[in-house]
């Protein structure tokens, strides 16, 4: 199937000849393993975290810009500098358990193998750009280049990384496609002339404005549509994953509610409709098909989730918990509403015959004998 939200109408009009990765938030899950350290440095200071804040005005800032900004906001008893030395060791510690998130592996494995020039380019120093890095493996070596913000003149959103990162590669702004999942990272790429894609955070919802596509994963990027050559590891309409584990309340129907703990530790580019096996009781697994999405249609923006059982006669399983392992994706999800995350959970039956089929092949079959339970699982 290998549905994409991505538009190729104005896409084949512009030869891209590399591409430029942003590395937090777009790659790598480093926000969401590093969520608690600022709260826990606060707290030394008799502070607490602004969450509204931290979510709306962080994300892609610089280093000096955000340590200013914290140290100015919480009004500490610390210059940016004394701030910076202090809480870096904190962070050090949580970058070891960073995962990719979905599609990342896949995406920098398939650039290096055909030869497509590829740079990384963040706004971190390249210090900590390579402590983050060295615990992915293989990543360091595929990239072409790698950029800090520490090694041009300003950071995004200033263009100097993008235009740096072009000229080490020699190629032309005008033919590099950047992706990104930051406003100040989209808003960096525009003003290089360059062509980019968002894959946002629901925090980071606004740089979906300005980008050139928008897409809900990186599992959605088709890279035909940009002149590049096509994934091919598509099998059958069904695309092998990184495993993801999840624990779910199964209600009536197909509706489910993720368990608390779930909800913090699912990134957000987990979004689309997988297939996988459910674990029901204590000997029994059955396939499902599984849609992830997001509703914002309430005052809070929830994730919603649906189920669908495809095996037959498995009786109730209404309202107990699952343990379910997604082995593979089927295709990306379409808003109800344009320019809403309102998202059209309903699974098709193409879906669960895909599906059915699928769970039948030795790649995805051998997952059902594994253990499915959520301990130290990604």
């Amino acid at each position: 199937m290998n549905s994409s939200s991505e538009c190729g109408c104005c896409n084949a009009k512009t030869k891209i000849l590399a591409v430029i990765l942003d590395l937090d938030g777009t790659l790598l899950d480093t926000e969401r393993v590093t969520k608690g350290v600022l709260n826990e440095f606060l707290a030394k200071y008799g502070k607490e975290v602004d969450i509204e804040r931290e979510n709306s005005k962080r994300l892609g800032m610089t280093q000096k810009d955000s340590a200013a900004a914290i140290v100015m906001d919480y009004d500490l008893p610390l210059t940016p500098d004394q701030f910076i030395e202090q809480i870096t060791p904190m962070y050090r510690e949580k970058w070891v358990k960073a995962k990719a998130l979905p599609g990342a592996n896949r995406l920098i494995n398939h650039l290096h193998k055909h030869g497509v020039p590829f740079a990384l380019a963040s706004n971190s120093l390249r210090e900590y750009i390579d402590a983050k890095i060295s615990h992915q493996q293989g990543w360091k070596e595929c990239f072409l280049v790698i950029l800090g913000s520490d090694q041009v003149k300003s950071g995004k959103p200033a263009p100097d990384l993008f235009i740096e990162a072009a000229r080490r590669m020699d190629v032309d702004a005008a033919h590099c496609l950047v992706i990104e999942d930051s406003l100040v990272g989209v808003k960096a790429a525009k003003a290089a002339k360059m062509k980019v894609i968002a894959v946002p955070a629901q925090s980071e919802s606004d740089s979906s404005i300005i980008a050139d596509t928008v897409l809900h994963s990186l599992l959605e990027f088709a890279p035909e549509l940009w002149g590049l050559p096509p994934f091919e590891d598509w099998v059958d309409n069904a695309l092998p994953i990184e495993l993801i584990h999840l624990s779910v309340l199964y209600k009536s129907g197909t509706v489910s509610e993720l368990i608390e703990e779930e909800t913090s530790s699912l990134p957000d580019q987990v979004c689309g409709v997988y297939l996988g096996w459910a674990e029901v009781g204590m000997d029994k697994t059955c396939k499902v098909v599984v849609a992830i999405g997001w509703d914002e249609r309430s005052c809070n923006t929830r994730r919603k989730i649906h189920i669908c059982v495809i095996d037959e006669n498995n009786g109730h399983l209404s309202d107990q918990q699952m343990h379910i392992l997604l082995v593979g994706y089927i295709r990306g999800l379409k808003s109800k509403v344009k320019g809403n995350t309102w998202m059209d959970m309903e699974i098709l039956e193409e879906d669960k015959s895909i599906a059915s089929t699928a769970l039948d092949l030795p790649m995805f079959i051998h997952h059902e004998w594994c253990t499915i339970h959520p301990t130290g699982a990604t």
